[in-house]
């Protein structure tokens, strides 16, 4: 039996990139995942990528999980509600994992720009595609996860981010949507501290995906002929590697014990044992400290020891 078999997922925004990756990881590990995103067969939404859920869905199918594609603008309250009210009727209320990796910014990170030369209503568009919309989602999904974690007994949401640490990511707008998907799995690991769901924020590496390998010239095949323009791409991974990241999470019995912490594909490889696609095991958090020095105050659970005894826990007990 293969460990995530009976279990239903949702990938929010599972078109391209990590979000495909993740599908797909939890379809080897036996999944039912329902595949989400605006880009459908004969109808692209991003310009210039050809990408669909529809192909997500089938490589789900192929890995050996069941791949579902539903159109889904996560923007929209009112398609994340139908999302919602979907999920609850085919699966009868059961929802087990929620990965939240909805993103669409890139055409619109201003990265060489100050915040005094950035663009206002692209900054505040990223904001809306990839916080605003990981906002909508867990608010409609979450209720599905905690009834369900009544009887089953765990469930899991995971925000994708960029990095498990404080440094500047070298834009405003781009720095401000990672940091608080950061704080999102951290506000929802308090909120649910008292159920037996874990929210959790992961980082993959530097992450060799389609857009990255137009981007060298290259393909999956002969992705190290990159390393002429950046050597740092010797130490990329697929989407698949931060897929299955979370896939040994969600197959975790004791994962709750991570709730609220920020993770990486690398450390978590460590952890877990799991391998990229050709079964390697690269690490972007070593190559980074040994090229470029250790990045600014890494995240550590011990510094947040004050968040799970708020003063708003303190002083009302019950609040949630």
């Amino acid at each position: 039996m293969k460990p995530l078999e009976g279990r239903i997922a949702l990938v929010a925004g599972a078109t391209r990139g990590a979000g495909r990756g993740i599908a797909c990881a939890l379809g080897e590990a036996g999944a039912t995942v329902y595949c989400t995103g605006r880009s459908v067969r004969g109808k692209p939404a991003t310009k210039g990528r050809r990408e669909t859920i529809n192909e997500t869905a089938q490589m789900v199918t192929a890995r050996g999980g069941k791949g579902i594609a539903v159109r889904c603008d996560h923007t929209k309250e009112s398609d994340v509600k139908k999302l919602a009210g979907r999920i609850k009727r085919e699966q009868k209320g059961k929802l087990d994992i929620l990965v939240n990796d909805v993103w669409g910014g890139d055409a619109l990170t201003e990265f060489g720009k100050t915040f005094w030369q950035v663009s206002i209503n692209q900054g505040l568009a990223m904001l809306n595609q990839a916080v605003h919309s990981h906002i909508i989602t867990s608010r409609y999904l979450a209720p599905l996860l905690i009834e369900h974690s009544k009887a089953k007994g765990s469930g899991l949401i995971v925000e994708i981010t960029d990095g498990d640490f404080f440094g500047y990511r070298g834009n405003l707008f781009y720095d401000l949507v990672k940091i608080s998907v950061i704080r999102l799995a951290m506000i929802m690991a308090y909120e649910l501290r008292k159920t037996t769901i874990t929210a959790v924020a992961v980082t993959p590496g530097f992450l060799r995906s389609e857009a990255m390998l137009e981007n060298f010239g290259v393909k999956e095949e002969n992705w190290r002929d990159a390393a002429k323009k950046d050597p740092n791409f010797l130490h990329s991974e697929t989407p698949l590697f931060v897929g299955r990241a979370i896939a040994a999470l969600a197959a975790d019995p004791n994962v709750k014990k991570k709730s609220g912490q920020v993770l990486s594909s690398w450390d978590l490889s460590d952890e877990y044992g799991f391998t990229d696609a050709d079964g390697g095991r690269p690490h972007w958090g070593r190559h980074f400290a040994e090229t470029y020095g250790a990045p600014i105050k890494k995240f550590d659970a011990t510094l947040y020891s004050h968040f799970w005894e708020s003063p708003m826990s303190v002083a009302f007990p019950d609040w949630p």
